[in-house]
C-alpha cells in the first residue's frame, strides 16, 4: 500500500477542513449543484477526449495508485545474477525448471525464450515491444488524469459564471446577493481542489510508477540478454548495477534490507 498517497490526500483535505471549521460551518461550503458541474463536467469532457475503455479503467488505475508496492531493483538484480549462476554452472536449459517459480510474467517470457534458443535480436525485439506497449498504456492513464486536472478548474469557472448570472438576475433583492455570490464561488473552489489535490498529483504519481516499472523491465531485458549470451555472473551484476544510483551500487538487496 502506498502510504504517501493516502497521507497526502488526508492531509490536504484535513487542512482545508480545519481552515473551514475554524471560521465557519462546513455546510456553508457544501453545494451539490457546484459539485455536479465540476465533477460531472470534467468526466463528460474526459469522455469526449478518450475512448470509453480508458474511462472504465480509471478505478483500476486508482487502485494501482493506492495498493502498488514497488519492487527493489537490487532484489531483481540479485535474482538475475542467481539465474546467471545457474546457467553458467548447469547450462541455460536448467533455467526451464527455475522459470516455473518466477512470478514476473515479463521475466518468465524472457527466460523461456532464452531457454528455447530464440535468436538474441528477436528476444530483445519482443521484450522491447512489450515494454513500449506497457509504457503507452501508462501514458494514456497519466494523460486521462492530466486532462481531468485541466478541465476541473474550467468547469469551476463555468459554474461561477452561471451563479453570477443567476445572482445578477435577482439584484432587486440585496439580501440575496451575498449568499448567491458565495455559492457562485464554490464551484471555483471545487475545481481548484479537484485539479490540484486529486487529479494532477495522481497524474504525477502515475508517471513515477511508470518510470519505476520501465526501469525494472529494462533491467530484465539486459539481464536476460546477458544470461543468453553466457556472460559471467559477476559481469551480469556489473552491467545491471549501472541502472542504480552510485550510492546503491555497492549494496545487495539483502544487505540493504
Amino acid at each position: 500500500m502506498d502510504i504517501a498517497t493516502i497521507i497526502g490526500l488526508l492531509s490536504g483535505f484535513g487542512l482545508i477542513l480545519w481552515a473551514i471549521l475554524g471560521k465557519s460551518s462546513i455546510m456553508a461550503f457544501v453545494d451539490p449543484g457546484s459539485v455536479a458541474i465540476v465533477i460531472g463536467g470534467s468526466m463528460a469532457a474526459a469522455m469526449i477526449s478518450f475512448p470509453l475503455k480508458n474511462l472504465l479503467g480509471v478505478m483500476r488505475i486508482v487502485k494501482t495508485l493506492f495498493l502498488h508496492k514497488a519492487r527493489d531493483p537490487r532484489e531483481l538484480i540479485d535474482e538475475l545474477v542467481q539465474y546467471a549462476e545457474v546457467a553458467r554452472r548447469d547450462g541455460i536449459l536448467a533455467l526451464e525448471n527455475v522459470a516455473a517459480d518466477i512470478k514476473d510474467p515479463f521475466l518468465v517470457s524472457g527466460i523461456q525464450m532464452a531457454v528455447d534458443g530464440t535468436d538474441p535480436d528477436l528476444i530483445e525485439g519482443i521484450l522491447l515491444s512489450d515494454l513500449e506497449a506497457v509504457e503507452g498504456r501508462h501514458r494514456d492513464g497519466k494523460a486521462l488524469f492530466e486532462n481531468i486536472g485541466r478541465f476541473a478548474p474550467a468547469f469551476g469557472m463555468i459554474g461561477t459564471l452561471i451563479g453570477l448570472v443567476i445572482m445578477l438576475g435577482n439584484m432587486a433583492d440585496p439580501k440575496s446577493i451575498g449568499p448567491a455570490m458565495a455559492v457562485a464561488l464554490l464551484t471555483t473552489m471545487y475545481g481548484a481542489m479537484a485539479a490540484n489535490l486529486v487529479a494532477l498529483p495522481m497524474a504525477e504519481k502515475l508517471a513515477l510508477r511508470s518510470r519505476e516499472e520501465m526501469l525494472m523491465r529494462t533491467i530484465v531485458i539486459r539481464g536476460v540478454m546477458s544470461i543468453q549470451s553466457g556472460d559471467n555472473p559477476r559481469i551480469v551484476e556489473q552491467k545491471l548495477k549501472t541502472f542504480l544510483p552510485n550510492r546503491l551500487r555497492g549494496e545487495g538487496a539483502a544487505k540493504a534490507a
